[in-house]
């Protein structure tokens, strides 16, 4: 279950845009939201819940960092 999110844009100029962990998405506050489990030469490994297949996205698709998580 996804708890409260605060979301910030995401910035891509950023030397390191998003982290292990943090949460993603292309629409603040939509759906789906991905948590990033590994990063890959600006692609990530998402999943959208725990234990959930991951699935292999490019960075640019995002345009959303959340800061909260799932409970």
């Amino acid at each position: 279950m996804l708890t409260a999110v605060d979301w910030t844009p995401l910035d891509h100029t950023a030397r390191d845009p998003v982290k292990i962990g943090d949460l993603v998405s292309a629409d603040a506050g939509g759906l789906p939201v991905y948590r990033v489990m590994a990063l890959e030469e600006g692609r990530a490994w998402v999943a959208t819940r725990p234990g959930a297949p991951q699935r292999m996205m490019p960075l640019e698709g995002f345009r959303w960092r959340g800061v909260g998580g799932w409970g």
